[in-house]
């Protein structure tokens, strides 16, 4: 008897070869045969199974997948999912979240000592020869330490956020999610605010929401107002929950200090985007997960997400609004 045949997996990024290895045992793995959408669209006329790291999930693309049963992203984030294109179709979702928790969180520390210690700014004015000696104010930051953080989305990034202001810097570190988080609370010694309270008091700001209708442009001019004139504002969730006009103007009047930013409303940035001419910015090229042994773990995730999806299990981190998607759990 003839051994059944493989689903076949379509690969919509490069997968490091271990992760490559294991999804060939359990699938037919294969690539678009050229770049662009076009090949893409081809290639999904067979695919059971596809695995990407941002591709638009619409009605466009399903329309050519007929056999598709699951996309699974290698990214937490998934506003790159049409979820009612994909309810309607029957395709399931997956995501990575977890392992890429520690790692963003470290970087997000990083872009609060940057802007605080204004690091990028005086490495260019070392470099560029204009430290002189009796240089003194010219060179101050802000400290860190016992200041107040405030966190904007009080999922497992802003925990391990929290974790590290509180722990390591002695901050006193306040939140404001849609649902109180009293785990939290008790375990790391935060406190909740009001979202209004949370920009008026803190000294840092830092926003790690999702990306939904209801999270674009949540911060704007009106938010940046109720910030303090020395404010840092961190952002390395997604560009588009703030109004980066609104940030730039606040910015250069001096409506906040300064910004640290690893997410922007257009990526890449284009050359004339006015944040690129900002003293009081620390910029980095969506870089949050950005280490050799964090993408691979979150490759590995999604290829097992996928993996159970094609083999009619529910897969492990299957987004919670297409829970229902999931197949029948079998006796």
């Amino acid at each position: 008897m003839a051994s059944e045949q493989k689903p076949n997996v379509l690969l919509g990024v490069a997968a490091p070869q271990r992760v490559e290895e294991y999804l060939s045992e359990h699938a037919r793995v294969f690539r678009p045969e050229g770049p662009g959408r076009d090949a893409l669209f081809a290639a999904l006329a067979e695919a059971d199974g596809f695995l990407t790291a941002g591709t638009r999930i619409d009605d466009g693309l399903l329309e050519r997948a007929p056999r598709l049963k699951i996309v699974s992203n290698v990214s937490v984030g998934y506003n790159n999912f049409d979820l009612e294109a994909m309810k309607r179709r029957g395709v399931m979702g997956t995501n990575t979240p977890g392992v890429l928790d520690d790692t963003v969180a470290d970087l997000i520390m990083a872009l609060v000592l940057g802007t605080a210690r204004r690091v990028a700014e005086l490495d260019r004015l070392v470099r560029e020869g204009g430290w002189k000696k009796g240089m003194n104010e010219e060179l101050f930051g802000v400290d860190v330490h016992h200041r107040k953080l405030g966190i904007i989305g009080m999922g497992r990034i802003g925990e391990a956020v929290a974790k590290r202001a509180r722990l390591g810097f002695d901050m006193d570190v306040v939140y404001h999610n849609r649902r109180r988080n009293e785990a939290a609370e008790e375990r790391l010694g935060i406190e909740w605010r009001s979202m209004d309270d949370l920009l008026a008091e803190c000294d840092f700001v830092v926003v790690m929401t999702p990306l939904t209708p209801a999270t674009e442009g949540l911060i704007g001019e009106e938010q940046f107002r109720k910030m303090k004139p020395s404010a840092i504002f961190i952002n390395a969730s997604r560009g588009p929950v703030v109004d980066e006009a609104a940030l730039i103007r606040a910015l250069s009047d001096g409506t906040i200090r300064a910004a640290g930013l690893d997410v922007f409303e257009q990526e890449p940035v284009q050359p004339d985007n006015p944040l690129l001419f900002l003293p009081n910015t620390v910029l980095v090229p969506h870089i949050g997960s950005a280490t050799a042994a964090t993408r691979f773990d979150m490759a590995m995730l999604a290829a097992q997400n996928l993996v159970a999806g094609i083999k009619g299990e529910v897969p492990p981190n299957l987004v919670p609004e297409l829970q229902e998607m999931a197949p029948a759990k079998r006796d």
